[in-house]
């Protein structure tokens, strides 16, 4: 394989001492590819995954475009989530080390409006920020944009998802025609291409796509499990593995909450982490987990954008996402930095289906594991108590509890009803409802989880796929169609669809993406689960998966859209 050195790219010298001092010596793929056609100022197009190093691939060129002669804010870096967003600035504060000309903000929800005023006044000239907070920057009037040069939509497929493409289309048109614009996306679904078309110029695709989609320093196993028993195969995961620091994903803020808070109640220091957290909390949750004196962390997808640590052990989907790369996303946490790693999914119910549609997309069989039984938490805990105490009698210094022992026996106990009491103080009371029960979902399903979960080549006849190559989620008015009759459906909607109505529509200005965004945004789910969508005057309809339509309900209670409080309702038949 051709390697690039960073010499070979013709940086200047403050960027390759910062590069030197970040550990780098070869450029990554995308860097390698996506460097030089920005340095000529070109338009690029960049398709990259998670951990390829993506940020110094526009950061290095965005940098060596600054103009220490001109003032005010010369380029601006949009991201999906506030966590990322410091994580980018943090990665461009590293490369601008050796430029003191160079000042770095982070400006984002949560966080104080006079704080950001007062650093953008003293001079910053490259801001990184999420959608929503630059908008209001840019109507106080407090972020000028007359001097960008460069723009970058990173993550732009996540922002989509997320309901911000309209105001990503207004920072674009409030930027100056001349600027260099940069877009980076996982995925490249059409109304990106739509974006790219709208406001880029002659921009090339650079594409820098890994063998497999996961990782190959990591293992993936899934549990088919009982329902009901998730927190405690979790537990006993946790105790067989002797995982250190593990990450553990829920599709829902609620779920985060009681996941922890379960896991709290057992003993084990976990901490939640979703978009409801003030930013203080999630910021000290954050750093806790990165220093390493957190190791049990319980997170949204969205939350968990921006955490960037190398040593995770596994990472636990409690729920299946239902987008396949968001599960991708996921394990792509751990086995990073030449480690290996491990992904546990818990499966149980309608969500093997969508492990199999994961398992087809990645092309990788995930492995089917058996669920840890009690007696083997027992051992492993014996074990590791033996072992404390033999460390504990070679490093001497006992003398002052030496009598205890002695005197226990005088007493009338034995010593190994001294040894059976200690061993209880240590584990604790074993009570909860699964002690004597198999929680695997059953031998009777073995034989048949082996052929739902084969090979990805093994894919079922007639199988209705995507461009991307998984079930399709979404489809257009002309594509809804029964594939036992092929005529079309009478009313438009989608199989296994339930139409919801919004009391708001186009007299309130909104667009799809204000609907997608809010009910991923209060529901947890993915935009990309949603169908069609219809804005009439007074209200709005939308197709939502049957299976989820109370998560939606739920979730939409107290949504507000555009200032606007929303009712949401079932439309009737």
């Amino acid at each position: 394989m051709t390697t690039t050195t960073f010499e070979t790219l013709g940086l200047s010298e403050a960027l390759l001492r910062a590069v030197s001092d970040m550990g780098f010596t070869y450029a990554t793929p995308i860097q390698a590819a996506a460097i030089p056609v920005l340095l000529t100022g070109k338009d690029i197009i960049g398709q990259a995954q998670t951990g390829t190093g993506k940020t110094a691939a526009f950061g290095i060129p965005l940098l060596e475009r600054m103009k220490p002669q001109t003032t005010g804010v010369q380029a601006i870096i949009l991201c999906p989530t506030r966590e990322l967003c410091l994580q980018v600035a943090d990665e461009m504060k590293k490369l601008a080390a050796h430029r003191p000309d160079v000042k770095v903000l982070a400006i984002y929800g949560g966080d104080s409006y006079d704080r950001q005023i007062k650093a953008l006044k003293s001079g910053a000239n490259v801001v990184v920020g999420t959608p929503g907070r630059v908008i209001d920057h840019i109507e106080r009037k407090t972020l000028k944009l007359e001097q960008i040069h460069t723009v970058v939509l990173d993550e732009a497929d996540e922002m989509l998802n997320m309901g911000f493409r309209d105001d990503m289309e207004s920072i674009l048109a409030e930027t100056p025609e001349t600027r260099q614009t940069v877009l980076f996306s996982a995925t490249m679904p059409k109304e990106i291409l739509a974006l790219t078309k709208r406001f880029q110029r002659e921009a090339e695709l650079i594409k820098v796509v890994r063998g497999e989609l996961t990782n190959s320093n990591t293992e993936q196993f899934y549990l088919d499990i009982k329902p009901g028993a998730k927190l405690e195969v979790l537990c006993r995961l946790m105790d067989v593995h002797q995982l250190g620091l593990a990450l553990v994903f829920c599709n829902q803020k609620r779920t985060v909450d009681e996941v922890a808070e379960k896991l709290r109640e057992r003993g084990l220091p976990a901490e939640a982490l979703h978009g409801d957290l003030p930013q203080a909390a999630r910021n000290v949750v954050m750093n806790r987990f990165r220093s390493g004196s957190l190791n049990l962390l319980i997170a949204t997808d969205v939350a968990a954008r921006g955490i960037d640590v190398d040593d995770v052990d596994a990472v636990i989907n409690f729920d299946i996402p239902y987008d396949p790369e968001v599960y991708v996303h996921r394990i792509g946490r751990t086995g990073r930095a030449g480690r290996s790693g491990k992904a546990f999914s818990l499966v149980t119910g309608a969500e093997r289906r969508r492990l199999r549609d994961i398992s087809h997309y990645t092309k990788v069989e995930v492995q089917r594991m058996t669920v840890p039984s009690f007696q083997e938490v027992v051992r492993v805990r014996r074990q590791q108590f033996s072992q404390r105490v033999a460390d504990l009698i070679e490093a001497g210094g006992l003398e002052p509890y030496a009598g205890l022992l002695t005197k226990l026996q005088e007493n009338g106990y034995t010593v190994e009803q001294i040894v059976a009491a200690l061993v209880k103080m240590n584990f604790g009371e074993f009570k909860n409802e699964f002690i004597h029960e198999n929680l695997d979902a059953g031998a009777e399903r073995k034989s048949a989880t082996r052929r739902e979960f084969a090979h990805y080549k093994a894919e079922p006849k007639n199988a209705f796929k995507s461009k991307n190559g998984y079930a399709e989620r979404s489809m257009s008015r002309a594509e809804r169609y029964d594939k036992k009759s092929g005529k079309p459906y009478a009313s438009g909607r989608q199989s296994g669809m339930t139409r919801l109505v919004i009391n708001i529509g186009k007299q309130e200005k909104i667009s799809p993406s204000n609907i997608v965004g809010a009910i991923a945004g209060e529901s947890g789910i993915p935009g990309s689960v949603l169908g069609q969508i219809d804005i009439f005057d007074r209200h709005t309809s939308v197709d939502v998966p049957a299976s989820l339509v109370q998560e939606v309900l739920r979730g939409m209670s107290r949504a507000k859209i555009k200032g606007k409080k929303v009712k949401v309702s079932v439309q009737e038949a």
